[in-house]
């Protein structure tokens, strides 16, 4: 794994919000990590590199809002001539319920803009998806209001869990031991 993407929204508005399920988990991982996320202006986000020459990995928050994640993605994946399968990108999912997060490689874009920009810009599906549940509120038209909204306080308990059980994986994910991650973390006890 060459970069891991948190997506979500910047600034202070956006920070407690559902849509930032994503650079939660990157902020996190930072910190468990021990590096520190800096602005980087020519690749559009907070940025921290994690190991050095053939083990060098990428950590990236974008910083473009959600609709514009891919000019982040691309110019880091351009740059450092990372492949699309060796991106992790972690993100907020309206199709599972706070408390589960899921693994996958490929498969559709359930209707999220971040990932729709990626898509747009890398021309590809092909990367690995870390998804974190948000829950749906239950209609299409209040999707927009829900994700930019902070959870309530048993959901946001709920996501933080899914985030240290997904977080416990990382060590698998790192090493390409894509397998027994999916295997570990879609059979956690999960809420």
């Amino acid at each position: 794994m060459k970069l891991i993407v948190g997506l979500g929204n910047p600034g202070r508005e956006y920070a407690a919000t559902r849509h930032n399920a994503g650079a939660w988990w990157v902020v996190r991982l930072a910190d468990q990590l021990g590096v520190t996320l800096k602005a980087d202006a020519k690749f559009h986000g907070l940025c921290a590199r994690i190991g050095r020459g053939d083990s060098e990995s990428w950590l990236l928050n974008p910083q473009t809002y959600m609709n514009a994640s891919g000019r982040a993605v691309a110019a880091l994946c351009r740059f450092y001539r990372i492949q699309p399968e060796q991106m992790l990108v972690v993100h907020d999912e309206l199709d599972l319920p706070p408390g589960v997060s899921r693994l996958k490689l490929d498969g559709g874009l359930g209707g999220h803009n971040g990932l729709k920009d990626i898509v747009t810009h890398l021309g590809t599906r092909e990367f690995w998806r870390l998804r974190i549940g948000i829950g749906h509120p239950g209609e299409k038209h209040a999707v927009v209001n829900y994700v930019l909204q902070p959870p309530r306080k048993e959901e946001a308990a709920l996501i933080d869990l899914a985030i240290n059980d997904s977080l416990e994986v990382w060590p698998l994910i790192a090493e390409g031991n894509y397998q027994a991650a999916m295997m570990k973390l879609h059979t956690q006890k999960q809420s």
